[in-house]
């Protein structure tokens, strides 16, 4: 678990600076331009967008924290895993197919090509919701198994985990359904590009983390790889 600690301080740290830094980035003893310059220096990072990777930043400590008490936990010897489950596979590439979409509707906005942005944005939020549900089979498939048991702290742990992970995927459809309601008529297309932007970036955050969270936990017998991540043994 020090290693998951230590890169979560590392983390948090590190988020830390580079907001301070944000606001120190120009150097007024050096600048050549005026104070608007200087000012619109140091506003060269929308809000958001730094909101959302502090965020970001906090949620990867979150679920980095759920890996390493999945991993201590694992290292009992009545540990019984959670049984694995076909449809994760397929719910995985779904999500996968959501990204990518989202990056075309993204690389379209940015080439002027709208009708092919409402396409990618439109088939995103649309594999998300698919993944979801997914997500929902897995549980009622698990519930409905001869190996469940509410008792059994791997069934405990896969239900959070997986629960946590589609609260922020379904958190992230309603800015995907913001922006996805702009893209209709005459519409600021500065506004919708940095909305679809920070969507992809999300999406693309939230499949990384589910990568890991599958290949870690859900997709096979790994305790030894996950116990020597986790410094556990």
């Amino acid at each position: 678990m020090s290693l998951i600690l230590l890169f979560s301080t590392v983390l948090m740290a590190g988020a830390a600076w580079w907001l301070i830094k944000q606001s120190i980035n120009v150097q007024p003893w050096v600048a050549q331009g005026s104070i608007e310059d200087v000012h619109g220096g140091l506003e060269s990072w929308p809000p958001a967008k730094i909101g959302l990777w502090v965020f970001l930043a906090v949620v990867a400590v979150l679920f980095m924290l759920l890996i390493a008490a999945y991993a201590g936990r694992m290292a009992y010897e009545i540990w019984r895993p959670v049984p694995q489950l076909s449809l994760l596979w397929a719910n995985t590439f779904v999500l996968m197919l959501s990204s990518v979409a989202l990056q075309w509707a993204r690389v379209c906005v940015r080439r002027g090509q709208m009708d092919g942005m409402r396409i990618g944005l439109l088939a995103g939020g649309a594999l998300a919701v698919v993944f979801l549900l997914g997500q929902i089979l897995a549980w009622r498939q698990l519930a409905t198994m001869d190996y469940f048991e509410v008792t059994n702290p791997a069934i405990a742990f896969f239900y959070l985990i997986t629960g946590l992970h589609g609260l922020h995927l379904l958190g992230g459809l309603v800015a995907w359904g913001r922006t996805a309601a702009r893209v209709w008529g005459d519409f600021d297309v500065a506004k919708v590009r940095q909305s679809l932007e920070l969507c992809t970036v999300y999406w693309h955050f939230l499949l990384l983390v589910w990568l890991v969270l599958f290949g870690l936990l859900f997709s096979g017998n790994n305790l030894n790889l996950l116990l020597t991540i986790c410094g556990i043994r």
